[in-house]
């Protein structure tokens, strides 16, 4: 008797699973890219532009610039050696900028030419931002 309820029960859970992939499928939402590049004018650079969601994710964070000082965090360097920043010139929006250093203490690099006093620069997120605008993630 035990036998005939163990058969039927692996039979039920087998319709059922066959029942299951014959549902119709959901309607799959649009795919959204969480992020846009948008050449700027006159320059080689691009305006990396996130969703809410996308700049959530990577948790972007950014500090205002004061004097000629930023945290080392923000500091990206390129295949070069060029050293870069990226601004938040709005929200959402983000462009790299070039800096050149003059030192590092501590976890600061002091700048000799670069920034605007009060800039926000981003000082989580920006191996991400560097990816989503040269297409190193491709």
């Amino acid at each position: 008797m035990k036998h005939k309820n163990i058969s039927l029960l692996i039979l039920l859970i087998l319709a059922v699973l066959q029942l299951s992939a014959c549902a119709p499928k959901s309607e799959r939402a649009e795919k959204v890219n969480p992020v846009k590049l948008e050449p700027i004018e006159g320059t080689d650079f691009k305006r990396v532009i996130l969703t809410e969601k996308a700049a959530e994710r990577i948790d972007v964070q950014t500090i205002s610039v004061r004097g000629k000082a930023v945290p080392y965090a923000a500091v990206i360097y390129d295949t070069e050696g060029n050293t870069w920043v990226y601004t938040n010139p709005e929200p959402l929006v983000f462009v790299r900028q070039p800096i050149v250093i003059d030192r590092i203490e501590g976890d600061q690099a002091l700048l000799s030419q670069g920034l605007d006093a009060n800039t926000p620069v981003v000082t989580v997120g920006v191996a991400e931002l560097y990816g989503a605008e040269t297409g190193v993630s491709k």
